[in-house]
């Protein structure tokens, strides 16, 4: 390397990325040279100086291609969390460089035929079972790649790729600035009804009004609480339609969507498959879009007549009570929380002022250090904001991995919760152990003055989960980059670890641990969580039918022959088939669907409630042992968080459970047993 290394922070071969230094003008000539060294590793790889090795391949292309990967995981994070517009177009101007380089590696045909007499060797049943199964997705992973197409179907195929990534590049910035520049102000007496660290947290400088964002933390209470239905109905409008033919052009992303599909639909053909569906499932559990589909009807058969009865309720309630006859979508949250305060006595608001940040996170480091042997203290690294936090897991007196915590909701940050790796757990080729770091984000609402943050009980399931992906990353053992921690395994089994997390929260010896009321610092009492308890299930079935339609139609929209090109009305057909009360005409969720379009569960959704089946199971392992119990938490650490994706994650659980996982632990868990 030049001597920009020591110059440009995406050159840095730190242990922890220099994001307070990272400027878009790095991008440029850091990809400039981190290209250049990838592209002459895979060029001196297929030629014929270098053996079918696999430990020569790997030396020879592991450094620089992960050295390229983990900078621009640097840029694309950012431009995620803190996005501006120069960061924007440098992402843009070097995305199709990235993708056409990963494209092409990962349909080399000279690459292909190494790996491919790699794994007809002798040697190949020599290699360790975590090499075997990296070998083994390798060789998978070649064919999904295009490596055995030739001609105009190799090239279509490439420039497939590039237009995939340049598409789902523009839905996520589409969605992010539909999101940002939404701003509604109105009078704080508009507020009625609101809780006030929302409404203070709303409230402009000089005390004239309220501004009111699309940002979770502010649209989600209003919905709640907020008394006005007409304000309730313009920001269910405006959340509804973002990036739709119903606000700027430039930003609607019917024609993208529209053209992914498609798009997808062509690769999988080039490739052999009926529909992306099957393409997309072959490295995954579930074998066919067939056996999805009758999976997800399954559940959404057992869920509607519960979810046909908790409508009624509610639209009796809402009638009965709040003088709400003609009950609408926009009502709904509002007239759920009214009613749960009715049949159980309590409000989501008082159990928030139990919630506080410090708290939580005291509570859920120490749950995570008794179950799985770990330490967890706070540390100093750079971050991309004053508000990221940055922590060492540490074990028998090693730090063992790290992680960066970006908490709250802000301007220029994508939307929702979600776990991405910084750097992976790798035996370097010069025998160096990298540490695994991970990036937990979420979107809570920040402190108000004084007061820490307050988080509501949804927020702390969300961080529990998101941990949990957070410990599947870094807890592995395994030293094969590509099937360490969550890489190699299959998409719908990775939710397992974050949804397993899910259920502590449910515990009252943990609850205890993670509650301090933010005025007289008492934990929550034993009459309020048993409220809670009995107000678990309340709505359960709608929110099941929920998870089951955005799992059908993704399933439907990546299999029938021109569902791309049905849009809308695809849409409108799956929601009458599940939901039993019909969304608004100009409801456009798929408009701002991030994990179809930009988020890397195209055709994977139900991956979500397939996962669920595995994690509830295995949580039922603590409920019959104890939640604290250490030799269960080490168990599945051994068989579940260690062990990554260098295996089938069945076998995992075989090895954690003793048996075959079963559906009664969801069905009881979702209150429909």
């Amino acid at each position: 390397m030049k001597n920009t290394d020591c110059i440009n922070p995406l050159l840095s071969t730190a242990e922890l990325p220099a994001f307070a230094d990272i400027r878009p003008e790095h991008v440029t000539p850091a990809l400039d040279l981190l290209l250049a060294d990838a592209e002459a590793a895979l060029q001196r790889a297929v030629g014929p100086d270098v053996a079918a090795d696999y430990d020569t391949l790997s030396l020879l292309l592991d450094v620089p291609v992960e050295r390229l990967q983990v900078a621009w995981s640097q840029v694309s994070h950012l431009q995620a969390v803190a996005d501006t517009p120069d960061l924007r177009a440098a992402h843009a101007l070097n995305l199709p460089r990235v993708i056409d380089f990963t494209t092409r590696l990962g349909a080399s045909a000279g690459l292909y035929a190494k790996y491919k007499l790699v794994g007809a060797s002798p040697a190949a049943a020599q290699l360790s079972p975590a090499r075997r199964k990296a070998l083994e997705d390798a060789l998978r992973d070649f064919v999904l790649g295009g490596a055995e197409l030739q001609g105009a179907a190799r090239e279509r195929y490439a420039a497939i790729q590039d237009s995939i990534g340049t598409l789902s590049q523009q839905f996520g910035d589409h969605v992010l600035d539909a999101t940002d520049a939404f701003c509604m102000l109105v009078p704080e007496t508009a507020l009625e009804g609101v809780p006030e660290d929302v409404r203070a947290a709303a409230r402009l400088p000089d005390g004239s009004g309220c501004r009111l964002t699309l940002q979770y933390p502010c649209y989600a209470p209003l919905l709640q609480f907020a008394s006005d239905r007409n304000l309730r109905e313009t920001l269910f409008r405006a959340n509804g339609t973002r990036a739709s033919e119903f606000g700027p052009a430039a930003l609607d992303n019917t024609a993208v969507m529209r053209e992914l599909v498609e798009l997808r639909a062509e690769e999988a053909a080039l490739l052999g498959y009926p529909s992306y569906a099957q393409l997309a499932l072959v490295p995954k559990m579930a074998r066919s879009p067939d056996e999805v589909l009758i999976f997800v009807r399954d559940l959404a058969r057992r869920a509607r007549p519960h979810a046909e009865r908790e409508l009624a309720e509610l639209r009796l309630f809402a009638a009965q009570q709040l003088q709400l006859p003609d009950l609408q979508a926009w009502d709904r949250a509002y007239a759920g929380e009214k009613l749960k305060q009715s049949l159980f006595n309590f409000s989501s608001q008082e159990v928030k002022q139990y919630f506080t940040e410090p708290r939580v996170l005291e509570g859920l480091f120490r749950l995570v250090e008794t179950l799985f042997g770990v330490a967890i203290r706070l540390d100093v690294a750079p971050v991309w904001h004053n508000t990221v936090r940055y922590y060492r897991v540490w074990r028998g007196g090693d730090a063992v991995a790290a992680f960066y915590l970006d908490p709250y909701a802000r301007t220029g940050k994508q939307q929702g919760a979600w776990m991405d790796d910084s750097r992976a757990r790798w035996r370097r080729p010069e025998g160096a152990l990298q540490m695994p770091v991970a990036h937990l984000v979420c979107n809570f609402a920040p402190p108000v003055g004084e007061q820490p943050a307050l988080l509501t009980f949804e927020d702390v399931i969300t961080l529990f989960h998101e941990f949990g992906h957070g410990l599947h990353h870094m807890l592995t053992r395994v030293d094969e980059l590509a099937v360490s921690g969550i890489s190699g395994v299959e998409g719908d089994a990775v939710e397992l670890p974050s949804q397993f997390m899910e259920n502590f929260c449910w515990e009252w010896d943990v609850l205890q641990r993670l509650t301090s009321h933010v005025d007289s610092g008492q934990p929550l009492p034993r009459e309020l969580f048993d409220r809670m308890v009995a107000a678990r299930h309340f709505q359960s079935g709608l929110r099941l039918l929920r998870q089951c339609e955005f799992a059908l139609y993704d399933m439907r929209l990546h299999t029938e022959p021109g569902a791309g090109a049905r849009g809308q009305r695809l849409c409108d057909e799956v929601n009458a088939e599940v939901q039993p009360m019909p969304a608004p005409d100009f409801y456009r969720y798929p408009h701002s669907f991030g994990h179809l379009f930009d988020g890397g569960y195209a055709a994977g959704y139900y991956g979500y409630a397939w996962a669920e089946v595995l994690s509830a199971d295995a949580y039922a392992a603590f409920e019959e042992a104890g939640v604290f119990d250490p030799a269960t938490g080490a168990r599945f650490r051994e068989h579940i968080l260690e062990v990554g994706g260098s295996r089938p994650a069945l076998e995992s659980f075989r090895a954690f459970r003793g048996r075959e996982p079963s559906l009664d632990a969801l069905l009881r868990h979702q209150g429909l047993a």
